[in-house]
């Protein structure tokens, strides 16, 4: 991999900046080196945290992380892959064989329900075509309510620029991250 456009920054970072990194970290926990490293900008680090959608949101916490996963392997943003993968895959329900096939271009359908293809084909319209077919959204929409079609539809976005912040500052792989397979 080629090294870091930008080394992190180590503590102290603004008092706002810290509070939230305190809410959204567990205690004990090293700031990650994408927060890090955007705390070169503390305005955009404040604004980074605060429109995240790592809270309870309107869908399931699985739903979520396959939205995340598969928009960073689209996006071929190892970084935020692993973090993820690391933190949130286990807790989502999602097995080794189904975390594994997010990386892949064409999915193994026999590894996802109906509901979870639909995710898949969401993230996959949004990062080809920037937009979601009709007959796609019709299937959405019988799965999920108005707000959380807004929900995913942001979350992919979201994750395709934490993809472009990781991937161009080649932000440094945390150690307990896992890489593509």
């Amino acid at each position: 991999m080629d090294a870091p456009r930008l080394k992190p920054l180590p503590p102290p970072y603004s008092a706002k900046a810290q509070a939230m990194l305190d809410a959204l970290l567990p205690d004990g926990m090293p700031v990650l080196n994408i927060f890090a490293t955007v705390a070169h900008n503390p305005r955009v680090l404040e604004r980074m945290l605060a429109g995240g959608l790592l809270d309870k949101g309107s869908i399931s916490l699985a739903d979520r992380e396959l939205v995340i996963l598969r928009s960073c392997a689209r996006c071929r943003a190892e970084y935020e892959w692993g973090v993820h993968v690391a933190g949130f895959a286990a807790a989502a329900g999602l097995s080794r064989e189904q975390v594994e096939d997010t990386v892949c271009q064409a999915i193994d359908p026999n590894l996802w329900t109906d509901k979870q293809r639909c995710l898949i084909g969401c993230v996959d319209a949004l990062h080809e075509r920037q937009s979601i077919p009709d007959t796609l959204w019709a299937r959405l929409a019988e799965h999920y309510a108005d707000d959380q079609l807004v929900e995913i539809v942001m979350l992919a976005g979201l994750y395709h620029a934490v993809s472009f912040v990781v991937n161009a500052l080649r932000v440094d792989h945390e150690p307990s991250a896992p890489r593509f397979p």
